[in-house]
């Protein structure tokens, strides 16, 4: 053999290496490629859509944060309001109820007055009536002389 033929059964022999490389082994290859590579791609867009749900997630959350701040603070303010209502509403009783106790007192002393005068007027015209008696010496008789008992209480 020369190298002529050796180089041409070479290239033959290549030829039919390439022919069969194509047609069987580099078709699985290249599948097994394009899988791996539609799986890569899947993943990334799973990906990046689970990022952009997290941030929509993240914004509902701070939202809600944001609401559920606010509404504690309106009844924060409100539950003050009513304790300041209610704190004016228990001083006006209180006032009131003070008022009326002063009240009471003022028209009881006012009536304990009248009577300790009332009694007051009794003793002095039962002294005077002694001490006209004395006076007179003689007994005043307190039925005949009611009328002028009763003048001498009003005198007095």
């Amino acid at each position: 053999m020369n190298i002529n033929a050796t180089l041409f059964l070479q290239a033959v022999v290549f030829a039919i290496l390439v022919w069969f490389t194509m047609k069987f082994v580099w078709p699985p290859i290249t599948k097994a490629l394009d899988e791996r590579a539609q799986k890569i791609a899947d993943g990334l867009a799973a990906a990046d859509k689970a990022k952009s749900e997290l941030s929509i997630a993240n914004k509902r959350v701070e939202d809600e944060l944001a609401k559920s701040r606010n509404e504690a603070a309106v009844r924060l303010a409100e539950a003050e309001r009513r304790g300041q209502t209610l704190i004016e509403e228990a001083k006006a009783r209180a006032t009131e109820e003070g008022n009326k106790i002063i009240a009471a007192a003022k028209v009881e002393a006012e009536q304990q007055t009248v009577k300790a005068r009332e009694t007051l007027r009794e003793q002095v015209a039962a002294l005077a009536v002694k001490g006209a008696e004395q006076i007179l010496r003689k007994e005043v008789n307190a039925s005949v002389h009611a009328d002028l008992l009763g003048r001498l209480k009003t005198e007095l």
